[in-house]
């Protein structure tokens, strides 16, 4: 019976607090003090984007930057179609050649009123053959200008006598040749050899211990060189022939 009694008498009392906390509508109070700041409410969610704005004006460009590393190469493309031909160009000047070199001369012995000397150069002085002029009439000497293998010939009348010769390089006999004369009518010698000669090498005949080489208008004696093949490789352009006033070459 006491907790009944009791509950009533709290509701009793809560009206009449009610009641006297309303303000009459007659009657004007003063306001309360404000309260208490509340705490901070929870992160609301985010909200949608927004719509994109207006493009802004262009800035202005900025420094040059540095140049890159080079790339990688690009594969070889397909070649092109030929062009047109060009126009002709003007003709240049003439030049040099290279020709295979030469070397050659033949020449026969004029009439002789008297034997040439024995030990001495035989002047073969009708030259038949010299267009390089490597062989001098007057001394019968042969200098080269080229060097190589050569091939020289004496084809020698005999006459009244015996005939012995000799073919000469730089002073040393290279071939000696021997002919018995006959007093009766002309006999002939032929004879010949290839060696060797170095530039500035000079080459001749000259009479051994006889002397019995003859030459008349209705016969001849003569002497012929040429050459073989040069050492030089590849062939050059002719040199100029070497000056008389070189020494003698000695083997």
């Amino acid at each position: 019976m006491l907790l009944p009694a009791i509950v009533i008498f709290s509701f009793i009392i809560n009206t009449v607090q009610v009641e006297d906390n309303k303000i009459p509508s007659s009657c004007c109070g003063s306001p309360g003090l404000p309260g208490i700041p509340g705490t901070h409410g929870n992160t609301g969610s985010s909200g949608r984007d927004g719509r994109d704005g207006r493009d802004g004006a262009p800035g202005i460009n900025g420094p040059k930057g540095d140049p890159g590393n080079p790339g990688v190469s690009g594969a070889r493309g397909l070649p092109g179609e030929a062009g047109p031909p060009g126009a002709h160009g003007e003709r240049g000047q003439q030049g040099e050649c290279a020709v295979a070199p030469r070397s050659a001369f033949s020449a026969k012995l004029s009439q002789l009123k008297s034997p040439p000397i024995s030990g001495q150069p035989v002047p073969f002085g009708n030259v038949l053959a010299n267009e390089q002029g490597h062989y001098n009439p007057e001394t019968g000497r042969f200098k080269c200008a080229v060097p190589g293998l050569y091939y020289f010939s004496l084809h020698g009348t005999v006459y009244r006598g015996n005939l012995h010769v000799q073919l000469m390089k730089n002073g040393h006999s290279q071939a000696s040749f021997f002919q018995p004369g006959d007093a009766a009518k002309p006999a002939g010698l032929c004879g010949g050899a290839a060696f060797h000669v170095d530039l500035g090498d000079e080459v001749w005949v000259q009479l051994g211990d006889y002397p019995g080489l003859y030459s008349s208008s209705g016969t001849d004696s003569i002497f012929t060189g040429f050459l073989i093949y040069s050492d030089w490789e590849p062939n050059p352009l002719f040199r100029p022939l070497p000056s008389d006033d070189d020494d003698h070459k000695t083997v």
